[in-house]
């Protein structure tokens, strides 16, 4: 929709630079100013009146008026606390409209009414001062059913919105105190709708090297198991991606232990004759992929961190390029594939230069990122505009991990735990909310805990985010310790075989998603596992239900209950209501909807 020239600064002016923004910009308030609306006591009314006589007081001033609406009875203007051009608002025998909140206490008045010159209409109230009048120009300009229905929505949902902006009377607007839950519904949709559509305009098609994939007989051959569907799944959208001539923009996400690493290897794999990149947040996780890719590929695969001392002759013959930031510091041969492990652990800036570094001029490389954070289903339809969505929910096997939540009174019972798995050669992980000392903290820091552990058992360990040598202290503990104490650092990344045990201390504090992921650490070769989420709050429903809930799409799910959505849009954090009227929560059939729309319309302007 083109606005004509006059209108766009307006619009400017005022935040809005589409009509679906226009739409959503609905009036705060409404006025009825039709003259047969009964005198109800405490509700806002308009009448027609003559004024009749002037009284004041220190406190009050009144006028005596005669009704030549709703009877010809008589009713007061009152004003508390007047100032002084109100003395004079009123002339004796003026025949005028107010408009006002309807007193019957202790006689019939209207309170602080205000002059209108319109009646038998209803008044919206967009915004304060002259910004109203501006709004309500550009709303009975460019707001009409035809406007709206060109930009996509169907026709009920329009309806609501126009009846939103143009009602003829307020009974169409509210029931039982509040929006009519039509009109909701409609402005929900429209929200969510608009919101996709800024997406897609943001998704660019970028020209890409189309890979003839190799044969992944002899990969699959060489696995000491058999992939799941869900995994086999992965492994054929990738495969169908690369095969096209514009860039794949894939987001793969699964569980803790679903088996990402298999579809990463078969992507390298996949890609045979070209070459590939991963690029991993932590040298350990590099490390991880490096061992697996060396075990079960045929490719000449080389490990890229700060540590590996790679030279740049090998790099550019590499096929297969595992490694960390250290890749963004070195030239780099040109990739049909890129891989980023654990995406939301980059920024946007790093993603991108990792991207130009392997690509050939204006020839991207095909871009897969994967993701250990399940996201809720509504999340993914709405991301899914940006990029397309994988999810692996199978588990190539069933991880037993008990999970109870204890207080200082199971202290005892959890001590003589710890005892007994460290006795039996597994690993335990304490995890702390504090590094140091805080005179205001509920729970103890890692600091003051330290002592503590050291005490009772020989091969404890201590690292924290700001630890520079933490991924070293990490694989120390791996190949040899007994305890390791930590921040929520260890929430991603290092597999840790002998782990059976996990303690979260202050668990409440943290998010199901981040103690999703904690307790996902254990058990990943042990037969069983616990997870003990240590509190002083024993009936947090959240942590309750948390401790029944095992896979990490539920716990998504279960997650959105407890906090809001966030901006998708922009990354923000996720704690902040991202919309007014949608919900991630509970409009999930709304957003099927607007999806199926927007898919609609953007067919049918492809065909034009």
């Amino acid at each position: 929709m083109i606005f004509a020239k006059e209108d766009e600064e307006r619009l400017k002016k005022l935040g809005i630079s589409s009509i679906l923004e226009l739409a959503l910009t609905v009036p705060q308030k409404y006025e009825d100013f039709r003259l047969d609306k009964p005198l109800t006591e405490n509700e806002f009314c308009a009448i027609e009146c003559e004024v009749v006589s002037k009284h004041q007081t220190p406190k009050t001033l009144t006028f005596d008026l005669r009704l030549l609406s709703h009877g010809d009875g008589l009713i007061k203007a009152v004003f508390f606390s007047p100032k002084r051009y109100q003395q004079s608002i009123f002339g004796i025998g003026e025949t005028l409209y107010l408009y006002g909140k309807i007193s019957r206490y202790p006689y019939l008045s209207i309170v602080h009414p205000k002059k209108i010159t319109t009646i038998g209409e209803i008044n919206k109230i967009y915004a304060k001062g002259p910004q109203n009048k501006t709004h309500k120009l550009l709303a009975s300009k460019y707001l009409t059913l035809k406007n709206l229905l060109n930009e996509g929505i169907d026709e009920q949902s329009a309806q609501n919105i126009l009846t939103l902006h143009f009602p003829l009377s307020t009974a169409q607007i509210y029931e039982n105190g509040g929006l009519r839950k039509e009109l909701v519904d409609a402005l929900k949709l429209l929200e969510i709708y608009n919101y996709l559509k800024v997406l897609f305009s943001k998704k660019i098609e970028l020209p890409a090297t189309a890979v003839k994939p190799e044969s992944l007989n002899d990969f699959l051959r060489r696995l000491p198991f058999k992939p799941t569907n869900d995994q086999m799944a992965a492994i054929e959208a990738c495969k169908a991606d690369m095969q096209k001539s514009v860039q794949a923009k894939r987001v793969v996400i699964g569980d803790v232990g679903c088996g990402k690493t298999v579809v990463i290897l078969a992507l390298a794999q996949m890609t045979g004759g070209g070459k590939t990149a991963l690029l991993a947040p932590t040298a350990i996780l590099a490390n991880q992929i490096y061992e697996e890719a060396q075990k079960y590929l045929s490719l000449n695969t080389l490990l890229v961190t700060q540590s590996s001392k790679a030279k740049d002759e090998e790099i550019q013959k590499a096929d297969f390029l595992v490694g960390t930031h250290a890749l963004l510091y070195k030239k780099l041969p040109v990739c049909q594939t890129l891989i980023v492990d654990e995406q939301h652990r980059f920024g946007t800036n790093q993603r991108h230069l990792i991207s130009k570094l392997v690509s050939d001029g204006s020839i991207r490389p095909h871009y897969f990122q994967f993701s250990a954070t399940p996201i809720p289903r509504t999340q993914a339809l709405i991301e899914a505009t940006l990029a397309d969505i994988t999810m692996i929910k199978e588990m190539p096997q069933e991880k037993n991990i008990e999970t109870k939540i204890i207080s200082k009174e199971g202290f005892k019972e959890l001590f003589a735990h710890i005892k007994s798995e460290i006795e039996r050669g597994f690993q335990v992980a304490l995890i702390y909310p504090l590094v140091e000392k805080s005179d205001s903290a509920a729970y103890a820091s890692l600091e003051e805990a330290e002592g503590f552990w050291k005490k009772h058992f020989d091969k404890v360990f201590v690292t924290h985010g700001k630890d520079s040598a933490k991924e070293d202290v990490f694989l120390e503990f791996r190949n040899g310790g007994e305890l390791i104490l930590s921040t929520t650092v260890m929430e991603v990344g290092i597999s840790l075989p002998k782990l059976s045990t996990i303690v979260v201390v202050g668990a409440e504090k943290l998010g199901l998603a981040s103690l999703h992921q904690l307790r996902g650490r254990v058990a990943r070769n042990t037969k069983n596992g616990w997870c003990f989420l240590y509190t002083n709050s024993m009936d947090n429903e959240r942590l309750q239900k948390f401790a029944v809930t095992k896979s990490g799409f539920e716990i998504a799910e279960l997650d959105l209950q407890y906090r809001d959505s966030g901006n998708l849009l922009t990354g923000k954090e996720q704690s902040g209501r991202q919309f007014e009227w949608f919900s991630l929560k509970t409009d999930e059939k709304i957003a099927k909807k607007a999806k199926a729309l927007l898919e609609s319309f953007l067919n049918s302007r492809a065909v034009k």
